[in-house]
């Protein structure tokens, strides 16, 4: 469904600690254990006398031949054992106003769960309401009473909506539900409707859904129609419990105990009565079921449980210890070879006396290295969980077939797997260093070459997001785009896998003189243009937009055939969430930065614009962004490159090669175009989308320069003002006359 930030479901390879992989297989004998793309695991099932009382699903045939799983008529679309959960399709309730019939539409839907084991999740569900004039109830019950509240957005006008990801109660409002809420309906205030707003918004929208798979978006009010569709869902999670009993009273009917494999334990619900089941530690599996929960060979996972000594698994644990001969920390692979020699016979009795006591002490220190290889491995669960690691591996879980038709790969990998990888961080093995970490060349087990981006910091804010939001990077599939392969989350901060790229960066071949007589100014367009293009691709085509944040040429890689990979979007680039967000984030290089971001702290798809305007500046005239040895007037490139411009010495400060190719027609477009991007003011400047679509038609000029061109049309424009903007450009008063609806002789609909 469009509206939303799309429903992120994908499957991968588990790896061996995801117990809920194995359940499935554990139900009764006969029993389907899959309907469609989704597990069904006991206490679920789906056909006669395969559920506990209370879990039985229908699985259904659509008319397009798919396998879909239902309860109540609602799609279930992932089952999750370990944690109690269930993501269902909600429906969305609507009411829209017709001016010309002047009458009121609406469509209300309601889900009752009275006699079933499942309630709405009060963790991560909220009450959403969309529109400019709306109040919407929500009403159900609550364990044996009701319950009643609701949520009010309003806007005055299409102007004050805001393209943000949280709701703010302008367009859009959220609110929480309680626990055991078993029951909801919505319901429209009859006086809150689109009269007043009809002429951009005449719809109004209710739902309770999954709040993290939600990002508000302007379109969602003046598009109205977006979500008037019959068949648009929602997903929305369910908490499920095995009866109203908890554990303590439950144990003591061992005939209706859920509980019943070996290894495993009862946990109370944290939403409303009854109780879940879990594997112990060191099992995983299906707890509902006899011997369903079986040990984790830790032997066989050298990578999440190393050991590079002798490794023995144990019931629900493992243990590692040197070879027979050898001494040390098998953990750390430190086993050093006991060297024997012939001893005098007072020291073999003195060695013989204190035997007892080295004994006693060896077995201390064994037992203290075993505690704190436990710490460890804890250490790195906790950091494994609170980076979002296990919800990223439930999401995983229920797509591999999309993974697989688009081509796409993404793995979690072990920190031992990077480590060995880059031989533990050697220096020489360094790519680059800046502000925000290093990269390392890695040469992975395969022989596949990466590179590991290992950062100094993350936000503490976004930690639950991080794994999710990996996901979204990952299914970026463009030429121009380096490709992000994986991360790793058992880390104090999370390390990012990309594909290597083998040719350096564009900073080093535009500012290394040795290059100089191989970059044409053909060179530079094409590359120019494959960056622009990456970028419109963040900006347009990814869902949900990414914005880059830190565009420079340092930024854009070259492969092995000059092409341009533009690299280095990370997980904090997504749209922002919130205004916190915009207050903290600090993105930007000096010299590169958008002057409008210093001012408001906004970052926009047209910062990105900004500080590619300035790698257009780099490209054409072979100069660093900013030279802090300089005056103050000549400091910034983007500075000279406007004052130049006024007073039409623009020739002065381009390379050698580019003035000495004496292609000027294409010299004074391209620098055209570098202006635009410079505009001090967000609106003013074209989009990404708008900039590659110019420089496309640039390299085809330069490519085909015999195609006829309007150059009477495009000067008529060029010299006629539109709308002069007084405006102050890093300390340079300038005068702007341009015409966004005419850029270079186009006919161009401009648009944030």
């Amino acid at each position: 469904m469009g509206v939303l930030l799309g429903y992120r479901l994908f499957q991968l390879l588990m790896l061996p600690l995801v117990g809920a992989a194995a359940s499935a297989a554990a139900a009764p004998k006969g029993c389907r254990t899959r309907c469609g793309e989704v597990d069904v695991p006991y206490p679920f099932g789906i056909d006669p006398n395969c559920s506990r009382e209370g879990f039985s699903l229908n699985c259904s045939r659509t008319a397009e031949d798919h396998e879909k799983l239902f309860v109540l008529n609602v799609e279930i679309v992932n089952i999750s054992l370990p944690l109690g959960h269930a993501r269902m399709l909600g429906e969305i309730s609507w009411q829209c106003y017709s001016a010309r019939t002047n009458s009121t539409d609406n469509r209300t839907w309601s889900l009752d769960f009275a006699d079933k084991p499942y309630r709405f999740s009060d963790d991560l569900n909220k009450f959403t309401v969309i529109g400019c004039d709306t109040l919407a109830y929500i009403r159900g019950l609550k364990g044996n009473g009701s319950y009643r509240s609701g949520c009010v957005s309003s806007c005055q006008n299409e102007v004050s909506l805001d393209n943000r990801s949280s709701c703010s109660g302008i367009g859009c409002c959220q609110t929480s539900i309680p626990k055991d809420l078993t029951y909801y309906e919505v319901e429209f205030y009859s006086n809150f409707d689109s009269t007043s707003t009809w002429n951009f918004s005449y719809c109004s929208y209710a739902v309770l859904l999954e709040a993290n798979q939600f990002e508000f978006q302007a379109s969602y009010i003046t598009m109205t129609n977006f979500w008037s569709n019959r068949n648009s869902t929602v997903p929305l999670v369910v908490d499920w419990a095995i009866g109203n009993e908890t554990c303590e009273v439950a144990q003591r009917d061992i005939t209706s105990y859920a509980c019943i494999s070996e290894h495993s334990e009862c946990l109370n619900s944290s939403n409303g009565p009854g109780y879940l089941c879990n594997c112990s530690s060191g099992y995983h599996g299906n707890p509902y079921v006899a011997h369903g929960c079986q040990d984790i060979d830790e032997c066989s996972d050298k990578y999440r449980y190393p050991c590079h000594g002798i490794c023995q698994n144990l019931p629900g644990n493992y243990s590692c210890f040197c070879p027979r001969g050898t001494y040390g920390d098998a953990f750390t692979g430190t086993c050093t070879h006991t060297q024997h020699q012939k001893l005098p016979s007072s020291t073999k009795v003195a060695i013989g006396t204190g035997s007892g006591l080295i004994f006693l002490l060896i077995s201390g220190m064994c037992i203290y290295v075993i505690l704190q290889r436990r710490k460890f491995i804890k250490i790195k669960e906790r950091y494994f969980r609170e980076h979002g690691g296990w919800i990223l591996l439930e999401e995983i879980k229920a797509k591999e077939r999309y993974f697989r038709e688009q081509g796409l790969a993404f793995k979690i990998f072990a920190k031992e797997e990077l480590e060995k990888a880059t031989e533990k961080y050697d220096p020489n093995r360094v790519l680059g260093r800046g502000g925000q970490g290093t990269v390392y060349k890695g040469v992975m087990e395969d022989s596949r070459v990466v590179a590991i981006k290992k950062p100094k910091i993350i936000d503490e804010s976004q930690k639950n997001e991080f794994g999710k939001e990996l996901l979204i990077l990952s299914q970026i599939n463009h030429k121009n785009i380096v490709k992000l392969l994986g991360c790793c989350l058992e880390v104090e901060v999370p390390m990012l896998v990309y594909e290597f790229v083998s040719n350096g960066t564009l900073f080093q071949l535009i500012h290394d003189n040795n290059s100089a007589s191989t970059f044409s100014l053909a060179t530079r367009l094409r590359i120019a243009h494959e960056s622009a293009e990456a970028l419109a691709y963040l900006h347009s085509s990814a869902s949900p937009p990414i914005i880059h944040g830190d565009v420079k040429s340092s930024n854009i890689l070259l492969d092995e055939n000059y092409t341009a990979k533009v690299s280095d979007f990370g997980a904090s680039k997504l749209v922002p969430k919130d205004e916190d967000q915009f207050a903290t984030l600090v993105q930007g290089t000096c010299g590169y930065l958008d002057p409008e971001y210093l001012q408001t702290c906004q970052l926009t798809e047209k910062s990105d614009v900004y500080s590619f305007g300035v790698v257009l500046l780099e490209l054409m005239t072979r100069k660093k962004p900013i030279y802090f040895e300089a005056s103050e007037e000549d400091r910034s490139l983007a500075s000279c490159f406007i004052l130049a411009t006024k007073e039409n010495r623009l020739m002065e400060i381009l390379d050698d090669q580019v003035r000495n190719e004496g292609d000027t027609e294409l010299i004074r477009e391209m620098s055209e175009l570098a202006k635009q991007c410079l505009k001090f003011t967000g609106e003013e400047r074209p989009t990404m989308k708008q900039v590659a679509e110019e420089l496309d038609r640039l390299r085809k000029f330069k490519q085909h320069p015999w195609v006829p061109q309007n150059l009477e049309e495009i000067e008529s424009l060029l010299s006629q003002p539109s709308v002069d903007h007084e405006t102050y450009y890093h300390g340079i008063e300038t005068t702007t006359s341009y015409n966004p609806e005419k850029r270079l002789g186009l006919d161009i609909e401009y648009g944030r």
